[in-house]
């Protein structure tokens, strides 16, 4: 006797939570390479703190991305 798996709910959720993991590895290893750039040179404080912001920025677009398009494609079926 075979029992097939119902999926009930929304699945965009699903997709949500799978396309948040490659931003959420991204933040870390920016935030990680950052610190680590500003212990090797603390003179460059400035500039390494600028080009963190920028990637971080970038990478939450993603997320936001991610979490906007399933809501986006559901309208237009």
């Amino acid at each position: 006797m075979h029992v097939l798996a119902q999926v009930s709910g929304n699945i965009a959720a699903i997709g949500y939570g799978l396309a948040a993991i490659g931003p959420g590895v991204g933040v870390g290893i920016i935030f990680g390479q950052g610190v680590q750039a500003i212990a090797r040179q603390p003179e460059a404080y400035p500039l390494i703190r600028q080009n963190i912001l920028l990637g971080f920025v970038l990478t939450e677009a993603l997320a936001l991305i991610g979490l906007v398009a399933p809501f986006i494609f559901q309208f237009l079926k």
